[in-house]
Formats: C-alpha cells, structure tokens, sequence
C-alpha cells in the first residue's frame, strides 16, 4: 500500500494518490491531515487518483464509512480518478455517504480531473 498527499496552491483542495490496497494503518496516517484541511477552510474539496489501487481491508473500509459519516457535509466536491469499472462504480456508491458533488475520471483525463475540482473557487 502506498499513498501520496499531494499539496495544491488551492489550499482547500486536497489530492490523495492511492495504490495497493488500503489499510486501517495507513488510512489513519493520511486522516489527520484531511481533517485538518477541513478544519482550517470549513469545506474542502478532493482529488483522489487511484493507481493499481485494490480496495480496503475491513479495518480501513470502517474507518472509510466513519469518516463519511463525520464529514457528510465538509466535502464539497469529489473527483475520483480510477483505471477500472469498479473504481468508477464507487462514485456511485459514495453519492449517499455526502454531499459532495462527485465525478469520476478515467486516469487518462488526470488533468481534466484537477481542472474540474478546482474550478469555480472563490479564495
């Protein structure tokens, strides 16, 4: 598992690389970080690139379904950037966990991804 938190001059935004799959441990290690994002601007918007990503354990898909439901409305957009049908089909999962305006991005259209969830910000 490896993941990546990627610093943007929008400082709302928040872009997170994931790889392998998810663990408990390293959902833990990256948390923090988004909450405090969320704590500094209120609402905050996020850019999730999923590379040879495989899922989550069962420890990291409960702290996963937690945090949904602690910051159902502290999301404002969502993109999620994935290389399968699977990935994609999760932005449909996630529609009811938040409030979040959620679009779902091939890998290929990263770019069009990062200009969409910075698009419209006010500073």
């Amino acid at each position: 598992m490896s993941f990546n938190i990627v610093e943007h001059a929008a400082g709302k935004v928040i872009e997170v690389q994931l790889s392998g799959k998810l663990s408990k441990e390293a959902y833990e290690t990256f948390l923090p970080a988004i909450e405090a994002k969320i704590k500094e601007f209120g609402k905050v918007r996020m850019l999730v690139v999923l590379h040879d990503f495989h899922g989550w354990d069962a420890g990291a898909l409960w702290e996963d379904l937690k945090f949904d439901f602690n910051h159902h409305g502290d999301i404002e957009r969502l993109a999620i950037v994935g290389e399968s049908k699977w990935q994609q089909g999760m932005s449909a999962f996630c529609k009811p966990f938040t409030s979040a305006k959620i679009e779902y991005f091939d890998i290929a259209k990263v770019e069009e991804a990062r200009q969409w969830i910075v698009a419209d910000l006010s500073s």
